[in-house]
């Protein structure tokens, strides 16, 4: 198992010089463990000047990052609370070319979901594709329903305010095939997982703990969701099958899936963030695979998304992917989250130029080859269009029922 990320999280007005220092102390401390080191600041709409280009802002975001050792920054989201004006914005900063990680808020902790945010933001998503040659430009982006700042994963990172602090996110679905493998019973395997999760996050914690004794920042916790990987022996969807249910992706998938979030949510260590299973389409290559075949759907994405940690993730999606058939994605996502009162996020990558079936090929570390995953085109949409011209953005979802 590795380190994902250690997120490092401050306001803007932050010392760099202090940045640096804790990033030259975790680089040292974590050693090989770690792949990225990543800043994450309070959301940008709340401290960047209007009056100035937004690119030019983002460029002296990633060179601030770059300056005090991070290999990423986070601006954090555009929340609803944000004029949506802000959301012209995200477009260029994506195209500033800096790997800036930006994202917008449809579905706030309160439980409201913003219809017409829903919309804004799916017709974001369609511009960003348009950035890059090969829609890679929404790996930097995604919508967050009824997510807290405080995860260190990215887009969805974004300091919730204060003084400085620091959370890891962990790279983990080999820990848990090798937990699931082989076990003898569904109880054998879940004690197994339990006590991985457990062992592995109590020696990050005791790592963490010298890393606040030696920078005075506080650490937050550890997001353990097990983040796959493009690599063999690195993919959730091998893990689930090591369970003994059958082919990932057919019926038993979703039972298989909490199974494995029942486990580490049982697991007693300091959590942050999602703390959940991660279905990653474009990072696991064993579901990069199913998706390609048709076996996994986005609307099985959707039913594990109920269960899951994070949402929607890396979707490959058709180039001329509707406005209307996004934002009825997002608006399922955002009635999941507040629903089920979890934080799920939706990063959806329409790929310009390619349909439903068509080989996907992104050059970016950490991202699996794939396929355009097929979306059903929106039947009389004008429903949705009707509820946005009568702005019905604050619908507040009852979690009485």
């Amino acid at each position: 198992m590795k380190i994902r990320a250690i997120t490092l999280f401050v306001e803007p007005t932050f010392e760099p010089s202090r940045g640096q220092s804790f990033f030259d102390a975790a680089r040292h401390m974590f050693a090989d463990q770690v792949q990225t080191l990543r800043l994450a600041t309070t959301p940008f709409p709340s401290w960047w000047r209007p009056e100035r280009f937004p690119a030019i802002q983002a460029r002296e975001s990633a060179e601030l990052s770059h300056a005090v050792g991070a290999e990423f920054i986070c601006l954090g989201p555009v929340l609803l609370r944000h004029d949506a004006g802000w959301l012209d914005t995200l477009p260029d900063i994506v195209g500033s070319g800096r790997g800036v990680h930006v994202a917008a808020e449809i579905a706030d902790t309160a439980g409201a979901i913003d219809v017409g945010r829903c919309r804004a933001v799916a017709e974001i998503i369609r511009r960003i594709s348009t950035l890059a040659g090969d829609g890679s430009g929404n790996f930097y982006f995604c919508a967050l329903a009824n997510c807290p700042g405080g995860s260190p994963y990215f887009p969805a990172a974004f300091h919730k305010g204060g003084s400085p602090r620091f959370a890891i996110a962990v790279e983990g679905a080999d820990l848990v095939l090798e937990s699931l493998s082989d076990a003898p019973s569904l109880l054998a395997a879940r004690q197994r997982l339990q006590a991985a999760v457990e062992r592995e996050a109590h020696s990050l914690s005791a790592a963490a703990g010298q890393l606040v004794e030696a920078t005075g920042i506080a650490f937050d916790g550890i997001d353990f969701s097990p983040a796959p990987a493009p690599e063999p022996g690195k993919s959730l969807f091998a893990a689930l099958e090591a369970l003994g249910l059958g082919r990932a992706g057919s019926p038993g998938t979703l039972f298989a899936a909490a199974f494995v979030a029942e486990a580490i949510g049982r697991a007693n260590f300091q959590r942050c963030g999602f703390s959940s299973v991660m279905f990653s389409v474009l990072e696991d290559v064993l579901l990069a695979e199913r998706a390609a075949s048709g076996q996994v759907t986005v609307y099985d994405l959707l039913s594990y998304a109920a269960i899951c940690g994070t949402g929607l993730d890396t979707v490959p999606l058709p180039g001329d992917v509707s406005q209307d058939a996004l934002a009825a994605i997002l608006l399922d996502v955002a009635a999941l989250a507040t629903r089920l009162n979890k934080p799920l996020t939706a990063r959806l990558m329409p790929m310009p130029g390619l349909a439903a079936g068509d080989p996907v090929a992104i050059d970016l570390p950490y991202v699996a080859d794939g396929q355009v995953m097929a979306v059903d085109p929106i039947e009389g949409g004008d429903g949705l269009r009707h509820a946005t011209r009568l702005q019905m953005q604050a619908y507040h979802h009852p979690r009485e029922w």
